[in-house]
Protein backbone atom coordinates (compact mmCIF):
# COMPACT_ATOMS: atom_id res chain seq x y z
CA UNK A 1 0.00 0.00 0.00
CA UNK A 2 1.27 3.46 -0.83
CA UNK A 3 1.93 6.19 1.72
CA UNK A 4 -1.55 8.20 0.80
CA UNK A 5 -3.53 4.98 0.24
CA UNK A 6 -2.38 4.43 3.74
CA UNK A 7 -2.50 7.73 5.30
CA UNK A 8 -6.46 8.51 4.24
CA UNK A 9 -7.13 4.65 5.33
CA UNK A 10 -6.02 5.73 8.77
CA UNK A 11 -7.69 9.02 8.81
CA UNK A 12 -10.87 6.72 8.18
CA UNK A 13 -10.59 3.86 10.96
CA UNK A 14 -9.29 5.82 13.40
CA UNK A 15 -11.24 8.66 12.96
CA UNK A 16 -8.51 11.16 14.14
CA UNK A 17 -5.75 13.63 12.86
CA UNK A 18 -3.73 13.36 15.88
CA UNK A 19 -0.48 12.37 15.30
CA UNK A 20 2.11 11.58 18.00
CA UNK A 21 5.87 12.60 18.29
CA UNK A 22 8.00 10.02 19.66
CA UNK A 23 10.79 12.61 21.54
CA UNK A 24 12.50 10.43 24.09
CA UNK A 25 13.78 12.45 26.77
CA UNK A 26 15.47 10.08 29.56
CA UNK A 27 15.20 12.72 32.37
CA UNK A 28 11.66 13.51 32.13
CA UNK A 29 10.93 9.89 31.92
CA UNK A 30 9.20 8.07 35.51
CA UNK A 31 10.42 6.44 38.27
CA UNK A 32 9.57 3.24 37.06
CA UNK A 33 11.63 3.68 33.89
CA UNK A 34 15.23 5.55 35.28
CA UNK A 35 18.25 3.58 35.25
CA UNK A 36 16.99 1.00 32.23
CA UNK A 37 19.15 0.27 29.63
CA UNK A 38 15.85 -0.31 27.44
CA UNK A 39 14.04 2.92 28.92
CA UNK A 40 13.96 4.19 25.66
CA UNK A 41 12.76 2.16 23.90
CA UNK A 42 9.99 0.64 26.98
CA UNK A 43 8.99 4.63 26.95
CA UNK A 44 8.12 4.84 23.95
CA UNK A 45 6.71 1.24 22.91
CA UNK A 46 4.23 2.20 26.18
CA UNK A 47 3.53 5.39 24.84
CA UNK A 48 2.91 3.78 21.11
CA UNK A 49 0.64 1.35 22.48
CA UNK A 50 -1.62 3.39 25.32
CA UNK A 51 -1.88 6.35 22.19
CA UNK A 52 -3.03 3.98 19.26
CA UNK A 53 -6.30 4.03 19.31
CA UNK A 54 -6.83 7.89 19.11
CA UNK A 55 -4.09 9.03 16.43
CA UNK A 56 -3.25 8.64 12.67
CA UNK A 57 0.41 7.97 12.92
CA UNK A 58 3.57 8.10 14.82
CA UNK A 59 6.22 10.54 14.34
CA UNK A 60 9.84 9.21 16.10
CA UNK A 61 12.42 12.30 15.60
CA UNK A 62 15.57 10.69 15.00
CA UNK A 63 17.67 12.75 16.79
CA UNK A 64 16.57 11.94 20.23
CA UNK A 65 17.14 8.38 19.45
CA UNK A 66 21.20 9.62 18.07
CA UNK A 67 22.12 11.78 20.96
CA UNK A 68 21.66 9.04 22.99
CA UNK A 69 23.49 6.48 20.79
CA UNK A 70 20.12 4.58 20.52
CA UNK A 71 19.45 3.42 17.34
CA UNK A 72 18.92 0.23 17.95
CA UNK A 73 15.82 1.65 20.39
CA UNK A 74 14.82 3.17 17.36
CA UNK A 75 15.11 0.06 14.85
CA UNK A 76 12.92 -1.91 17.97
CA UNK A 77 10.35 0.71 18.10
CA UNK A 78 10.03 1.08 14.07
CA UNK A 79 9.74 -2.53 13.98
CA UNK A 80 7.00 -2.50 17.01
CA UNK A 81 4.89 -0.29 15.08
CA UNK A 82 4.60 -1.92 12.21
CA UNK A 83 4.22 -5.50 13.41
CA UNK A 84 1.80 -4.16 16.76
CA UNK A 85 -0.07 -1.27 14.82
CA UNK A 86 0.84 -1.51 11.18
CA UNK A 87 -2.53 0.60 9.73
CA UNK A 88 -0.88 3.60 11.15
CA UNK A 89 1.72 5.03 9.24
CA UNK A 90 5.23 5.91 10.61
CA UNK A 91 7.00 9.01 9.80
CA UNK A 92 10.58 9.35 10.54
CA UNK A 93 11.30 13.26 11.43
CA UNK A 94 14.42 13.38 10.01
CA UNK A 95 14.40 16.43 7.84
CA UNK A 96 17.11 15.32 5.49
CA UNK A 97 18.84 17.49 2.67
CA UNK A 98 21.91 16.78 0.81
CA UNK A 99 23.68 15.27 -2.56
CA UNK A 100 21.87 12.89 -4.17
CA UNK A 101 24.83 10.24 -3.64
CA UNK A 102 24.26 11.13 -0.43
CA UNK A 103 20.71 11.21 -0.33
CA UNK A 104 20.10 7.49 -1.56
CA UNK A 105 21.79 6.39 1.83
CA UNK A 106 19.67 8.67 3.69
CA UNK A 107 17.23 7.21 2.27
CA UNK A 108 17.94 3.29 2.42
CA UNK A 109 18.45 4.31 5.91
CA UNK A 110 14.76 5.71 6.51
CA UNK A 111 12.84 3.35 4.58
CA UNK A 112 14.65 0.42 4.66
CA UNK A 113 16.56 0.24 8.27
CA UNK A 114 14.12 1.80 9.86
CA UNK A 115 10.76 0.93 7.96
CA UNK A 116 9.04 4.67 7.97
CA UNK A 117 6.57 4.90 5.46
CA UNK A 118 7.57 8.48 5.10
CA UNK A 119 10.39 10.62 6.05
CA UNK A 120 10.48 14.57 6.03
CA UNK A 121 13.10 16.13 4.03
CA UNK A 122 14.52 19.75 3.71
CA UNK A 123 14.23 21.07 0.08
CA UNK A 124 17.38 23.50 0.47
CA UNK A 125 19.54 21.69 -1.90
CA UNK A 126 16.34 21.46 -4.86
CA UNK A 127 15.02 18.59 -6.91
CA UNK A 128 17.79 16.43 -7.58
CA UNK A 129 18.63 16.08 -3.88
CA UNK A 130 15.27 14.57 -2.61
CA UNK A 131 14.86 12.11 -6.19
CA UNK A 132 16.31 9.30 -4.64
CA UNK A 133 13.31 9.46 -2.14
CA UNK A 134 11.22 9.60 -4.74
CA UNK A 135 12.03 6.92 -6.13
CA UNK A 136 10.61 4.50 -3.41
CA UNK A 137 7.08 5.12 -5.04
CA UNK A 138 5.32 3.35 -2.31
CA UNK A 139 6.69 5.50 0.47
CA UNK A 140 6.29 9.20 1.24
CA UNK A 141 8.44 12.43 1.25
CA UNK A 142 7.64 15.05 3.76
CA UNK A 143 8.83 18.50 2.48
CA UNK A 144 9.65 21.49 4.97
CA UNK A 145 7.57 24.20 4.20
CA UNK A 146 6.93 26.62 6.74
CA UNK A 147 7.90 25.56 10.06
CA UNK A 148 6.77 26.10 13.29
CA UNK A 149 10.06 27.76 14.93
CA UNK A 150 10.29 31.52 15.07
CA UNK A 151 13.46 31.73 12.73
CA UNK A 152 12.05 30.12 10.01
CA UNK A 153 10.82 33.60 8.94
CA UNK A 154 14.68 34.30 8.23
CA UNK A 155 14.50 32.20 5.00
CA UNK A 156 10.87 30.91 3.96
CA UNK A 157 9.76 34.59 4.24
CA UNK A 158 11.91 36.41 1.47
CA UNK A 159 10.10 37.33 -1.37
CA UNK A 160 10.86 36.82 -5.16
CA UNK A 161 10.08 39.64 -7.53
CA UNK A 162 6.59 39.17 -7.66
CA UNK A 163 6.00 39.49 -4.29
CA UNK A 164 5.92 35.55 -3.20
CA UNK A 165 7.90 34.64 -0.33
CA UNK A 166 9.61 31.69 -0.24
CA UNK A 167 7.44 29.06 1.74
CA UNK A 168 4.56 29.19 -0.88
CA UNK A 169 7.56 28.79 -4.22
CA UNK A 170 8.48 25.61 -2.00
CA UNK A 171 4.59 24.40 -1.77
CA UNK A 172 4.34 25.14 -5.50
CA UNK A 173 7.30 24.11 -6.35
CA UNK A 174 6.49 20.09 -4.65
CA UNK A 175 2.87 20.05 -5.80
CA UNK A 176 3.41 21.12 -9.45
CA UNK A 177 6.96 19.52 -10.29
CA UNK A 178 7.84 17.49 -7.20
CA UNK A 179 4.84 15.36 -6.74
CA UNK A 180 4.35 13.40 -9.90
CA UNK A 181 3.60 9.90 -8.12
CA UNK A 182 1.32 11.35 -5.39
CA UNK A 183 3.91 10.68 -3.01
CA UNK A 184 4.57 14.29 -1.20
CA UNK A 185 3.23 16.10 1.72
CA UNK A 186 4.20 19.84 3.75
CA UNK A 187 5.21 20.57 6.84
CA UNK A 188 3.58 23.60 7.74
CA UNK A 189 3.68 25.08 11.57
CA UNK A 190 0.44 25.63 13.60
CA UNK A 191 2.12 28.60 14.91
CA UNK A 192 1.05 30.48 11.46
CA UNK A 193 -2.64 29.68 11.00
CA UNK A 194 -2.77 32.10 8.35
CA UNK A 195 0.11 30.93 6.32
CA UNK A 196 -1.55 27.30 6.74
CA UNK A 197 -4.27 28.56 4.81
CA UNK A 198 -2.51 29.94 1.98
CA UNK A 199 -0.70 26.86 1.53
CA UNK A 200 -3.70 24.79 1.50
CA UNK A 201 -4.71 27.12 -1.35
CA UNK A 202 -1.69 26.48 -3.27
CA UNK A 203 -1.08 22.49 -2.89
CA UNK A 204 -5.29 21.63 -2.83
CA UNK A 205 -5.64 18.24 -0.80
CA UNK A 206 -2.24 17.24 -0.28
CA UNK A 207 -1.00 16.01 3.47
CA UNK A 208 0.20 18.71 5.69
CA UNK A 209 2.34 17.60 8.57
CA UNK A 210 1.33 20.37 11.04
CA UNK A 211 3.51 20.60 14.41
CA UNK A 212 3.51 23.18 16.93
CA UNK A 213 0.20 22.80 19.05
CA UNK A 214 0.31 21.55 22.87
CA UNK A 215 3.87 22.48 23.86
CA UNK A 216 4.77 25.63 21.13
CA UNK A 217 1.16 27.10 21.72
CA UNK A 218 -0.49 26.61 18.33
CA UNK A 219 -4.46 27.02 18.66
CA UNK A 220 -6.57 24.18 17.59
CA UNK A 221 -8.99 25.47 16.37
CA UNK A 222 -7.21 28.12 14.08
CA UNK A 223 -5.25 25.09 12.76
CA UNK A 224 -8.00 22.86 11.53
CA UNK A 225 -9.70 25.93 10.37
CA UNK A 226 -6.52 26.53 7.97
CA UNK A 227 -5.63 23.75 7.35
CA UNK A 228 -8.40 20.97 6.42
CA UNK A 229 -8.87 19.55 2.75
CA UNK A 230 -11.61 19.30 0.44
CA UNK A 231 -12.91 16.06 2.17
CA UNK A 232 -12.31 17.73 5.98
CA UNK A 233 -9.50 15.52 6.52
CA UNK A 234 -5.78 16.28 5.40
CA UNK A 235 -3.44 17.19 8.11
CA UNK A 236 -1.47 15.05 10.61
CA UNK A 237 -1.53 17.32 13.98
CA UNK A 238 1.53 16.38 15.78
CA UNK A 239 1.91 16.52 19.02
CA UNK A 240 4.87 15.33 21.46
CA UNK A 241 5.67 16.97 24.55
CA UNK A 242 2.05 17.28 25.97
CA UNK A 243 1.25 13.60 25.42
CA UNK A 244 4.54 11.77 25.97
CA UNK A 245 5.16 13.82 29.45
CA UNK A 246 1.37 14.70 30.37
CA UNK A 247 2.50 12.52 33.78
CA UNK A 248 5.33 11.39 35.28
CA UNK A 249 3.47 9.80 37.92
CA UNK A 250 2.71 5.72 38.45
CA UNK A 251 -0.43 6.98 35.77
CA UNK A 252 1.72 7.93 32.99
CA UNK A 253 0.75 5.76 30.73
CA UNK A 254 -3.20 6.30 30.99
CA UNK A 255 -2.56 10.09 31.46
CA UNK A 256 -0.77 10.24 27.95
CA UNK A 257 -3.93 8.16 26.67
CA UNK A 258 -6.09 10.58 28.28
CA UNK A 259 -3.51 13.62 26.96
CA UNK A 260 -3.85 11.86 22.93
CA UNK A 261 -7.76 10.89 23.46
CA UNK A 262 -8.84 14.70 24.51
CA UNK A 263 -6.52 16.09 21.68
CA UNK A 264 -8.04 14.51 19.20
CA UNK A 265 -11.70 15.29 20.60
CA UNK A 266 -10.52 18.77 20.54
CA UNK A 267 -9.34 18.68 17.18
CA UNK A 268 -12.81 16.98 15.76
CA UNK A 269 -14.83 19.58 17.46
CA UNK A 270 -13.89 22.18 15.13
CA UNK A 271 -16.23 22.57 12.95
Amino acid sequence: MKFKEKLNAAWARSGSMLMVGLDPDPARFPADLQGRPDSVFEFCREIVDATAPYVCGFKPQIAYFSALGAEEHLEALCRHIRENHPELPLILDAKRGDIGSTAEQYAWEAYERYGADAVTVNPYMGHDSVTPYLEWRDRGIIVLCRTSNPGGSDLQFIEDRDGTPLYLRVASMVAEKWDTNGQCGLVVGATFPQEIAKVRARVGDMPLLIPGIGAQGGSIPDTVKAGRDSRSTGMMINSSRAILYADSGENWREAAATAARETRDAINAVT
